[in-house]
């Protein structure tokens, strides 16, 4: 006996991937030409970034798109996995990108170069105002979608770290020290590599289909447990069918049967309380034989 919850997609948020990437496009043009004349390091690291944040909007953007495509007889469960496909693809060039943001700043370290911090302070302050303004286009559904608070919480960084280049410009102007320019941009490849590499774990996780991040395992199979005429779980899996769904698969004895309304009402429960989106659950009205990849 199979039965299976409902899906609940995730929010439309076209517009706001629209007018975060022309804002972020926008302003990344600038910052590199404003960089490249003012030989500032901090500016172009912000920029390599900023590059990351206007890919990874598109490419959120494309896969949110390309989730909602219905399912076929070659793709049972449709294209819901190419969000996660896109977050392991945007981690991975965010990484290289600051990988290579890294290097360049300790080679400038032993060869620093004078940056006119004016024009860093001022290229930078636009964008605390970009970064700032994107976040709040998905401030509204940050608590209900994980991919849309993954985009908040990381332009709303952005805009920490675009407060961190103007610091860097104004230190450059009281001190006259050139180096400045350079450590901060190292600093800042860092910190924000520091997240990447969250996101590049996080999202390779989902790509192998571990249990979602926030997934509790135990409570669900006690979920299963309590339901009136089990007696034992077996067989559970649960892992990520987007970066935004969670499906299950479980088989459950019940040796005397089940009351009517008690799988659907154990669904419901997972579905409110758990965010277990899909499920398929098995009845045995006898202990079946163990399954070799019983955790």
């Amino acid at each position: 006996m199979h039965d299976h919850c409902d899906h609940h997609g995730p929010a439309n948020y076209g517009r706001a991937f629209a007018i975060g990437i022309t804002l972020n496009l926008a302003y990344l043009i600038g910052e590199i030409a404003y960089g490249m004349n003012a030989k500032s390091l901090a500016l172009l690291a912000d920029a390599g970034h900023n590059f990351g944040d206007v890919v990874g909007l598109l490419m959120g953007w494309a896969a949110a798109v390309i989730s909602l495509r219905p399912p076929s007889k070659k793709r049972t469960y449709g294209y819901r996995r190419s969000t996660i496909l896109a977050a392991l693809a945007n981690s991975t060039l965010l990484m290289v990108a600051l990988a290579a943001v890294a290097w360049e700043a300790i080679q400038r370290l032993q060869k620093p170069v004078e940056v006119p911090g004016g024009i860093v302070m001022a290229v930078a302050g636009i964008g605390i105002l970009v970064n700032g303004g994107t976040a709040l286009l998905f401030m509204r559904g940050r608590k209900d979608d994980l991919n849309i608070a993954g985009a908040y919480m990381h332009m709303a960084s952005d805009a920490l770290v675009a407060l961190g280049v103007v610091i860097s410009g104004a230190v450059m102007l009281a001190t006259h020290l050139p180096w400045i320019d350079s450590a901060v941009s190292l600093v800042l490849a860092i910190v924000v590599g520091i997240s990447a590499w969250k996101m590049l774990a996080r999202s390779l996780d989902l790509a192998l289909d571990a249990v979602p991040e926030g997934t509790d395992l135990e409570a669900i199979k006690a979920c299963l447990k309590r339901i009136p005429g089990v007696t034992e779980v077996t067989d559970l899996h649960v892992w990520p069918m987007s970066t935004t769904e969670v499906a299950l698969t479980a088989h459950i004895t019940a040796p005397n049967g089940l009351p009517k309304t008690a799988l659907n009402d154990a669904q419901e429960k997972m579905r409110h309380d758990l965010g277990i989106e899909h499920c398929t659950i098995q009845v045995n009205f006898e202990p079946g034989r163990p399954c070799p990849l019983e955790v």
